[in-house]
């Protein structure tokens, strides 16, 4: 294969990658990057929430898209930041598709 053709296959590959992720609008880290699922996820599972416990806040168990289908993702505590409160993630609809933003850190 040529110089070119290589090159040219290399895009082709990053565009193809690039259409199916997008970043969140506001990620744990500006590097993270969320896949786009092509449907809604599925109702949340009901799970009991453990006693509260100092220093920590509950995160939640959430659907995570992969491998072309929705895995449930069991809940887990998040070590508490002074100054800060816990934004779970959560599933956006991002035009016919659906995309998970991360939960994070907000002031």
């Amino acid at each position: 294969m040529k110089m070119s053709s290589r090159f040219l296959v290399a895009q082709l590959i990053l565009a193809a990658a690039g259409a199916f992720a997008i970043s969140a609008s506001a990620p744990a880290s500006a590097a993270e990057v969320v896949l786009v699922a092509p449907h809604a996820p599925p109702p949340a599972r009901y799970e009991v929430v453990p006693a509260p416990r100092v220093g920590y806040v509950w995160d939640r168990g959430h659907w995570r898209w992969q491998r072309g289908g929705y895995v449930w993702v069991p809940g887990h505590w998040q070590r508490v930041r002074v100054g800060y409160h816990w934004a779970p993630g959560h599933w956006a609809r991002r035009g016919p598709n659906w995309a998970w933003v991360p939960g994070h850190w907000a002031r």
